[in-house]
């Protein structure tokens, strides 16, 4: 009895040595005990809703504003001090108004919702319950076009075949050609033509006539005023540009004239060119306009990271922030993916797991500025790789891969589970190690850091090596410096010097890979901050801050 006792406590001995030694660096939460800020400011973490697409709350096939609502505390429960939900304080609506197509780009009514997506009350109830929960919310708003379905437009044509332009043919871009004006232009009978760059069902204002601004003036009232909403996405800026008007002269205008209405109203503008003329459109006063040229997938953000190269996504955002604040010292520029117009990004940087994906994100959300998240995109949603039909691109949101959605797109596209290979919300909700979890805990640090988003980038950081780069945003006195290493097998380790950052402390870290390194062995997973000594392991990002 005494030998099995003395043998019990020998392997006591020896199991608590194993334990200790294990534990000799135990891993700690650098996230944890610090506290969530809630923006209340222009600075968000938005999430772009194609709403036919969401979730269908009434079983007809389209997603609704009562589906928008039911997923509410998957976006944000209200929370701050929860880990269960996204984390997003800010959520843009593609076109919610009457219209006779699926995509809601061509408006009949700009004053009511369409009626597969709900009521005025319902519209309402939503912005309540987001606001409730810290979500701002921005509606599209399109302004450079309508429905040829519009009464007002209707009765404009019927004066334009009297000869009549000075009635509501004033509101549009129609005029009298001796000849045919071009493939822009679509005929209404008797030599008179109207503006239809996008289509001969969307015909343009005239944003330079006194009764369009006036127009256009109610409605931003309505919205902002009667129905509480945050802001608009300003579709089409580029296509402001005409005969009769100037794009940056009708922006800026608009821009002040709604601010008036209400000074904290939020716009981003969807000007979809090169860098150059998106920074001289900022001279607007604009808040936003997306950064098109780091999104998909040819762009800066998907195009560095193929030929392996951090440095060069980092001075190209630094390059692009200096020329926007040049035009706009306001300006807060938007960095994405892919949106509801492009392929999307889990078609381009899907592999054999989700480390691409997670490591895309972890770049282009911790940029100065506010990101936005394509709906899906949080979970690798794919679309029809063999299909460049804008409804692929708008596919189903795939709640749970085990009962697909019965949304069909435009009523041809549904859901299918190979959209989904690493499976929907709810089976990712449940994997500490998914794509949704690796979202939740980005959104976590910036709204733990708030430096991040509102930061100017005021050093970057070369380690001589393209595969491991940093910079250094700078916030109202305060400095965070944030170091990717994108290296698909490798550990890295460097020296933070006293002139990067002095006595520096691990506010977040963010792990993509797997662990494994150039010969197949398993190395640590995390992140370690040893004095002045970093170490990221493969596919890694670190977020630190002075701890002085």
């Amino acid at each position: 009895m005494k030998k099995i006792l003395s043998l019990f406590l020998v392997m006591c001995i020896v199991s608590s040595c194993l334990f200790f030694v294990g534990c000799e660096n135990p891993y700690t939460d650098p996230t944890e005990n610090i506290e969530v800020t809630q923006s209340n400011d222009k600075y968000r973490n938005y999430y772009e809703i194609f709403v036919g697409s969401f979730c269908d709350s009434d079983g007809d096939g389209v997603g609704d504003i009562q589906g928008i609502i039911s997923k509410l505390d998957y976006l944000n429960d209200g929370d701050p001090s929860t880990d269960d939900d996204l984390g997003i304080d800010g959520i843009w609506l593609t076109p919610i108004m009457p219209s006779q197509s699926y995509h809601k780009y061509d408006v009949i009514d700009y004053f009511d919702i369409d009626e597969y997506f709900g009521t005025l009350e319902d519209f309402d109830e939503l912005v309540e319950e987001c606001h409730k929960r810290g979500i701002n919310v921005v509606i599209d708003m399109v302004l450079n076009h309508c429905s040829k379905f519009m009464p007002l437009f209707e009765n404009a044509c019927k004066e334009a075949l009297e000869g009549n332009l000075e009635g509501d043919a004033k509101y549009f871009e129609i005029d009298h050609y001796d000849t045919n004006p071009g493939t822009t232009h679509t005929h209404i009978g008797n030599n008179y033509y109207y503006e239809s760059n996008f289509s001969p069902y969307m015909p343009e204002w005239d944003l330079s006539a006194e009764c369009t601004r006036e127009y256009f003036l109610d409605i931003a009232e309505f919205w902002l005023k009667d129905h509480d909403v945050d802001g608009f996405r300003l579709d089409a800026c580029r296509y402001y540009e005409s005969k009769n008007t100037r794009a940056k002269e009708f922006l800026e205008w608009y821009y002040d004239a709604v601010s008036e209405i209400d000074p904290d109203v939020y716009m981003v503008g969807e000007h979809w060119t090169n860098n150059s003329d998106i920074q001289d459109l900022y001279n607007s006063k604009i808040d936003s306009l997306f950064a098109f040229g780091f999104a998909g997938s040819s762009g800066i953000f998907v195009n560095s990271l193929r030929l392996r190269n951090i440095n060069g996504i980092i001075s190209q955002v630094e390059k692009y922030e200096k020329a926007t604040k040049k035009s706009n010292e306001n300006a807060i520029n938007c960095y994405f993916l892919s949106n509801h117009d492009q392929m999307r990004s889990g078609n381009y940087l899907k592999g054999g797991n989700t480390n691409a994906t997670k490591m895309a994100a972890s770049i282009y959300m911790m940029m100065p500025g506010n990101s936005y998240i394509y709906y899906g995109e949080e979970i690798g949603m794919l679309q029809d790789s063999e299909q460049d039909k804008d409804e692929y691109k708008r596919c189903p949101m795939v709640w749970d891969s085990k009962n697909l959605p019965e949304i069909y797109v435009n009523g041809v596209v549904g859901s299918d589970k190979s959209q989904v290979p690493y499976g929907g919300v709810k089976q990712q909700l449940a994997d500490e190690s998914s794509l949704l979890s690796f979202y939740k805990r980005i959104i976590k640090i910036k709204n733990q850091n708030p430096e991040i988003a509102r930061g100017t980038i005021t050093e970057k950081l070369d380690f001589g090596d393209s595969l491991i780069g940093g910079y250094i945003v700078e916030y109202q006195d305060s400095e965070i410096m944030i170091v990717h290493n994108i290296s698909d097998t490798d550990v890295k380790e460097i020296t933070i010097g006293e002139d990067m950052l002095s006595n520096p402390a691990l506010r977040g870290d963010l792990v993509a890979s797997d662990g494994t390194n150039s010969q197949g062995d398993k190395v640590d997973e995390h992140i370690s901050l040893n004095g002045s000594s970093l170490r990221l392991p493969p596919q890694s990002t670190a977020i630190l801050k002075s701890a002085d």
